[in-house]
């Protein structure tokens, strides 16, 4: 098992060589605008994953990954010319979820602030069920009370 701050390295040269390869552009008209967002290599240097995202719609990202699948040969024959390890590792591309997750998480942000709204307003104009001070306080005695509960002020 390699160093993982030498596996962590090769991940970036990775990431570095497709990005630029990719910048230059495919010969393929099916690849869109493709942005890689990471790039992860096993502990043996054998195989790295390159997450990326895709600009536009569904058939586009759709018909990105088709393009970026076809070009996985070009692409490792190009990190195996630029890279300075014995082995060159498999290519796997894989749509990243970033967009997604982040557009489900503002949905659900927006949920609850229409929730804390919609609760802010029911307080604005609520009323106690019972007293406005539901606990139990101590019963305070006028100082008559407090002499005829120990029989002291009691004519007798």
């Amino acid at each position: 098992m390699a160093d993982p701050a030498r596996a962590r390295k090769m991940a970036d040269r990775i990431k570095e060589i497709v990005a630029k390869r990719l910048d230059k552009g495919l010969r393929d008209p099916r690849l869109g605008f493709v942005t890689i967002t990471d790039v992860r290599v096993t502990g043996d240097l054998q195989h790295a994953s390159i997450f990326y995202t895709v600009y536009g719609t569904d058939e586009e990202r759709r018909d990105s990954a088709l393009a970026l699948r076809a070009a996985t040969g070009m692409l490792r024959t190009e990190v195996g010319r630029n890279i300075t390890a014995r082995l060159t590792p498999s290519l796997e591309f894989i749509a990243d979820a970033i967009p997604e997750n982040a557009e489900h998480i503002e949905e659900l942000l927006r949920e609850a602030r229409e929730r804390d709204a919609e609760t802010t307003a029911l307080a604005s104009t609520a009323a106690y069920a019972g007293d406005a001070d539901p606990y139990v306080k101590p019963r305070e005695l006028d100082e008559d009370e407090d002499d005829d509960e120990f029989g002291e002020g009691r004519a007798g």
